[in-house]
């Protein structure tokens, strides 16, 4: 889930993904599927697989499970029957939400997310009502530590190809085209700081803020549609404090 990216959200992200390990190979292995479909099965030539690889083995994905979604996403072994799809909508308190969908059922899938947003405070939406609000962009997290030196890791990014670096209360937040986020990652890297994540994703550019009860609604609202085994991405433009 990508709302307003604060650390706070990062650590939330992180502590789900032990609990949810299943889901998160399986959309992985969807997502190195659809890319190695779309661009061919070379990552050096196809930059969305090369960041769908990327992200595999830092979830510690086998190699040979890997190879195998490669070869069905270029047909070796059979074609894959999945369809992407963008779904958008608002969450309580009009907050925007943007969802990446894989499906093999498009119209199961559609009522299923319909009844979601119904049952948590939301509405689906049409095609393009909040896409404006978001920029598709790579995304990097390092958590702040004593041995991290920002101008150096600042240098780093920005050399690579970084075009924004913020340093927030726990975290630096490093943006880039998506294309470029596996060169500006390696450089982050070779400066001697470890990513907390390394990731595309779709940034709000304004923010809601909720409180209370709306937020309770919305925090469910993400989490159910997370849970959902054909969603791949969640984004969302609330802000909400610790």
């Amino acid at each position: 889930m990508s709302g307003h990216s604060k650390w706070s959200t990062i650590k939330r992200k992180k502590a789900k993904v032990d609990a949810q390990r299943g889901k998160i190979f399986t959309r992985l292995a969807k997502e190195i599927i659809m890319a190695a479909r779309k661009g061919g099965g070379d990552p050096d030539n196809n930059a969305r697989l090369k960041t769908a690889v990327m992200r595999a083995k830092e979830a510690n994905i086998p190699n040979d499970n890997i190879n195998r979604a490669i070869q069905k996403g270029t047909g070796e072994t059979g074609a894959a029957n999945y369809e992407e799809i963008s779904y958008e909508g608002y969450g309580p308190g009009g907050v925007a939400v943007m969802l990446d969908i894989m499906t093999d059922n498009r119209n199961r899938t559609a009522g299923e997310i319909r009844y979601l947003f119904s049952r948590n405070g939301g509405s689906l939406g049409e095609t393009g009502c909040v896409a404006w609000m978001f920029k598709e962009k790579g995304m990097i997290v390092v958590d702040k530590s004593g041995e991290t030196n920002e101008d150096d890791l600042m240098l780093a990014a920005i050399d690579a190809g970084a075009e924004d670096f913020n340093a927030d209360e726990d975290c630096f937040e490093i943006t880039c085209e998506p294309a470029d986020l596996p060169t500006v990652k390696a450089a982050v890297e070779g400066a001697g700081v470890k990513a907390a994540t390394a990731e595309v994703t779709m940034i709000p550019q304004t923010t809601v803020k909720l409180e209370g009860e709306k937020a309770e609604q919305m925090m469910r609202l993400i989490d159910a549609l997370e849970e959902h085994d054909d969603v791949q991405n969640v984004y969302a433009n609330f802000e909400i404090e610790e």
